[in-house]
């Protein structure tokens, strides 16, 4: 069949409709692997963004502002809330995140794909606000023991705050079953392969997809 993009059913590849973007969720318990994963994500994802969240937490060393977060002051942060500036907020840990809504709009509009490193308390929200566009993957560690190995393998945090650590993400497990795909993350290539696999089908779907009804009608018809 002809190339031509003038005739029905004939799609060129410079003139490919745009789809539209992705909202890919990642989440998991404190030491579930998930901002490992998302780097991996990002890197070999060329089409794939990070969402830049808001929060009231301090900055940390090396982090800078509209890069790695925006950071708000808890008066800023509320003044948001109620303008509607946010597709989800939650507070994690006694701080404060939310999802800026404009930027995602725009990407999701343009054909890129938006991804989420937030808990579950914002993939529920931004499920309800954008049901279409929001697939979500929890990543679960492959025992206690592990979970607990690799947050004191961060250096970071004192036995208290380990136990801490530990019990909230026990009550972050509970919500497992809240995601449209459930990972175990015991093998990190093996873990990054699956969400890129979840990625490309989300990509394809075909409400994703609205002119694709026009083009397969051109081939049907001859």
């Amino acid at each position: 069949m002809s190339n031509d993009p003038s005739r029905p059913g004939s799609l060129s590849r410079a003139a490919h409709p745009r789809r539209r973007g992705v909202c890919l969720v990642l989440a998991a318990a404190p030491g579930g692997g998930k901002t490992s994963i998302s780097r991996a994500l990002l890197a070999e994802e060329k089409e794939l963004a990070l969402s830049i969240s808001a929060t009231t937490r301090a900055p940390r060393p090396g982090e800078r502002e509209g890069v790695h977060y925006f950071f708000r002051t808890p008066e800023q942060f509320a003044a948001g809330v109620a303008a509607g500036e946010f597709l989800e907020h939650a507070t994690f840990l006694g701080r404060s995140y939310g999802t800026p809504r404009a930027p995602v709009d725009a990407a999701l509009a343009a054909g890129r794909d938006v991804l989420f490193d937030i808990e579950w308390q914002g993939h529920r929200l931004l499920k309800a606000a954008m049901p279409e566009d929001v697939v979500g993957v929890f990543l679960l560690p492959p025992s206690l023991a592990e979970l607990e190995r690799r947050l004191r393998g961060r250096g970071q945090d004192d036995d208290a705050e380990i136990t801490r650590r530990l019990a909230v993400a026990r009550e972050e497990m509970r919500h497992w079953d809240e995601f449209e795909h459930v990972l175990v993350n015991d093998d990190f290539a093996t873990t990054v392969a699956a969400v890129r696999a979840i990625l490309h089908a989300a990509r394809t779907r075909r409400s994703r997809q609205p002119w694709m009804g026009e083009f397969v009608a051109g081939l049907v018809q001859g």
